[in-house]
């Protein structure tokens, strides 16, 4: 229920973040989302385990993959196209 939620929250926000941004807001929207989407699903993953070391690791996991999507997007919304593809986005 948790998964199903959080992906018609994506959706909608989604949505409405189409309406008033340009093309490159949209794109760096999108990795955002699907960052966190990965995120949530080894946050959800942690959860499942039994092991405190596993559980551990895949809590860092996803933080180092919010982290990466953040700054990705943070990128592709204050570089130019040409430079974002010169740091290999």
């Amino acid at each position: 229920m948790k998964k199903i939620f959080a992906i018609a929250l994506l959706a909608g926000t989604a949505a409405l973040s189409a309406c008033n941004s340009s093309p490159r807001e949209q794109a760096a929207d999108n990795i955002e989302a699907n960052a966190d989407a990965v995120a949530d699903n080894l946050e959800d993953a942690a959860d499942d385990v039994s092991n405190d070391t596993a559980e551990d690791q895949l809590e860092n996991k996803a933080d180092a993959v919010r982290e990466t999507g953040e700054k990705k997007a943070d990128d592709m919304r204050t570089n130019d196209a040409d430079t974002n593809l010169g740091n290999g986005i």
